[in-house]
């Protein structure tokens, strides 16, 4: 996280900490990377190129997802 309080692809920890405010109910692994894609874009704090993710970052925060559940 930027000192801006501003969320970069390179964030998975922040970012999955947000999604798993924002999606208490969802199984991360049940996620398709398109849906997670455009979850990540519209989180208020996410303040980075849409374009400048690739599956392994996708992949990366789906994970992160995953620990913070468990």
């Amino acid at each position: 996280m930027t000192p801006d309080g501003k969320l970069k692809w390179s964030d998975s920890e922040d970012i999955a900490i947000r999604l798993v405010e924002l999606h208490p109910d969802v199984k991360p692994l049940t996620v398709r990377f398109t849906d997670l894609h455009a979850w990540v874009v519209e989180i208020p704090e996410f303040d980075d190129d849409p374009k400048g993710s690739n599956e392994g970052v996708l992949e990366r925060i789906q994970m992160a997802w995953l620990e913070e559940l468990e």
